[in-house]
């Protein structure tokens, strides 16, 4: 008579099983994740505990020898080649997660219909909508006599079924993870065990049969893949689809690249003809730019190894509130509260008594610190109802104690402004630059006092 199986509680946030019910979940301390689901036991030979079977010894090597560098498979999409490293490289499988209705589904359609008009055998499992639906977003894409292999299927088992039968395959897309299920295990499409269940075993098929696995996953509201973060440890890349909806800019980020750098990131413009590729995001992120508004400012980034201008506005206006305002869209706040604190210390410039808004245009995200200089030349020139010099740029990072810090990679940020057309740059005093190379005159200033004393001379 076979043993019942015993029940676990395993957290939808990071795995961890549990032998009974709680309301928080010790390992991650979420609350409301424990689901219910069967303690499944380990198959023979599978080389966990209690499955019963015998290893067998590895042959081990030596780190020297010569190694070929991975081989890629151009996708005909410059922007997903470039935050891939060159292509997909065949045996390998990446994880790409976003916002429902970000525009996954359509981009993925795009590869695969590329890599087909190429002689390449792609194949795409859809297990959120049926084949018709597919069908009508080909239409409406004018993709619909690419030879992509088309089904919309759930079951694990059939999509290994249909794998196997499948000889010259090249790519294969699950649409999405969070839908398979495996007959193997009791628990429902989506959890824990499901997930990780179909991941490693889709992982497994790409590394035997040289195929790209390409998996998408569900994003939580907090913006992280959904499922244990196991998930993005198995596969090779990560990437990241990000935009606001009332944009028209998508953008495809890395978070992880075994055969490349994660520091790119690829621009596209949400159109009726789909996702296109924006080739100069600069001049498209300041398209609409009101150059006469004040709090206006633009900042020469770097986003990986291309320089990207983007428009940092600010609103600095008197609060009615105890506790004045502070909002932020596109930048870290902790990173705004801190500027704040800096102006005031060491500027004399006090936001007190005053709301602030900061928003970086187009929908883009920015992190690196060299924005700083940009975002204090917004607040001082909304602070003192001043716009500033159109043709201006600002790069650097402000410290505790209000001095400018030079930034990496000036001179490429430089000549994508001055390609912009922009005049004038602002920088730090520190770093090596032949300002006699570039035809825009340069400021530089070693201290926020000296930004302060332009900007606000009263």
């Amino acid at each position: 008579m076979a043993k019942p199986s015993k029940t676990q509680f395993v957290c939808q946030n990071c795995g961890v099983a549990h032998s009974k019910w709680a309301g928080k979940c010790t390992g991650c301390g979420e609350w409301n994740t424990l689901q219910e689901e069967a303690d499944v036991a380990a198959t023979p030979g599978s080389g966990l505990k209690g499955g019963g079977g015998k290893g067998r010894t590895v042959a081990l090597e030596s780190l020297s020898g010569s190694t070929r560098e991975a081989p890629r498979m151009p996708t005909g999409i410059a922007e997903v080649d470039r935050v891939t490293g060159g292509g997909i490289v065949p045996g390998s499988a990446l994880l790409i997660g976003g916002e429902p209705g970000i525009g996954k589904s359509t981009l993925l359609l795009q590869l695969t219909a590329k890599l087909a008009n190429q002689g390449r055998r792609a194949l795409y499992f859809s297990g959120e909508e049926a084949t018709a639906q597919v069908r009508l977003r080909a239409e409406r894409l004018g993709l619909r006599d690419a030879p992509v292999a088309l089904a919309s299927e759930t079951n694990l088992s059939n999509i290994l079924a249909t794998l196997d039968a499948e000889k010259h395959a090249d790519l294969v897309v699950i649409d999405s993870i969070q839908t398979l299920w495996a007959d193997g295990l009791d628990a429902a499409p989506g959890t824990v065990s499901q997930v990780r269940a179909a991941t490693q075993t889709l992982i497994r098929y790409a590394k035997q049969a040289g195929v790209a696995v390409l998996l998408v996953g569900h994003v939580t509201k907090e913006g992280s893949i959904a499922g244990p973060k196991v998930i993005e440890h198995m596969v090779d890349t990560v990437l990241y689809f990000e935009g606001d909806r009332g944009h028209p800019f998508r953008i495809l980020r890395g978070i992880k690249n075994r055969f490349g750098a994660t520091d790119e990131i690829g621009v596209f413009e949400m159109a009726q003809e789909g996702l296109v590729e924006v080739e100069n995001p600069s001049a498209l992120f300041l398209g609409d730019r009101d150059a006469n508004a004040p709090g206006s400012a633009v900042f020469a980034g770097m986003e990986g190894t291309r320089p990207l201008l983007v428009e940092i506005q600010s609103l600095v206006c008197p609060s009615a509130l105890g506790t004045p305002r502070r909002a932020v869209v596109g930048w870290d706040t902790s990173r705004l509260a801190m500027l704040l604190a800096v102006l005031e210390a060491r500027c004399g410039v006090s936001f007190a008594k005053h709301d602030v808004y900061l928003n970086v245009a187009g929908g883009l995200k920015i992190t690196e610190p060299a924005a700083d200089l940009a975002a204090a030349a917004a607040l001082l020139s909304s602070m003192a109802n001043s716009a500033l010099p159109q043709d201006e740029v600002y790069v650097g990072e402000i410290s505790l104690s209000g001095a400018i810090r030079p930034a990496g990679h000036m001179i490429s940020r430089l000549k994508e402004a001055q390609k912009l057309g922009f005049k004038r740059a602002v920088i730090p005093a520190g770093g090596d630059l032949d300002a006699s190379a570039f035809s825009m005159a340069i400021k530089r200033h070693p201290h926020l006092q000296a930004l302060t004393a332009v900007l606000m001379p009263d």
